[in-house]
């Protein structure tokens, strides 16, 4: 299998950007890409489990990776919620399925949002980790609209090595992420 296209990018174009602007004594100081986790939250997922199965396949084709079901921590009266109900799902994403993925998202995916007119550049929480909501799953190529049968969104976090949110940025910007002006 080939390397993925933005993996060569980072490899060839951005280390060498981000060595030179951040000054970094060794090229193994460069912020990288470690992860990106996809998460769906549903609060329907316990009492709907038909929707949460739905959701679960959704991520699969969407990730190429099987998601898991994730269970809730404490019981929630208000919510109806006991420990251990289903009530979302997620996939962790990592190596060359993470850099295809990304690529995938940032060139097809999110130019089919309504509306786009880029990310939020403030979206970082602090330690160079970038978090971003979807509002439906729609805008993947890979979902078929007959097939769907509930709309939901999703969160994706990025995370990276970066110690700042400003590296973060800059990683980010250079592997192609379109922020707002």
């Amino acid at each position: 299998m080939a390397e993925p296209r933005l993996k060569k990018k980072y490899n060839t174009e951005v280390k060498k950007y981000l060595l030179e602007k951040y000054k970094y004594k060794s090229p193994m100081q460069v912020p990288r890409l470690e992860k990106i986790v996809l998460n769906v939250g549903m609060g329907e997922g316990h009492s709907n489990p038909k929707a949460l199965d739905s959701a679960l396949e959704t991520l699969s084709l969407i990730t190429g990776q099987k998601a898991v079901k994730t269970k809730a921590k404490k019981s929630i009266a208000g919510f109806k919620l006991r420990e251990g109900m289903n009530i979302g799902c997620m996939v962790t994403l990592r190596g060359d399925k993470m850099f295809e993925f990304l690529d995938r998202f940032l060139t097809v995916a999110l130019p089919r949002v309504r509306d786009f007119k880029g990310v939020n550049p403030k979206a970082f929480d602090g330690r160079g980790n970038y978090n971003l909501g979807v509002k439906e799953q729609l805008i993947f190529p890979e979902i078929q609209f007959d097939k769907v049968h509930s709309i939901h969104g999703m969160n994706i976090t990025i995370v990276t090595t970066s110690k700042t949110d400003a590296e973060a940025y800059d990683l980010l910007w250079a592997l192609g992420m379109p922020y707002k002006k």
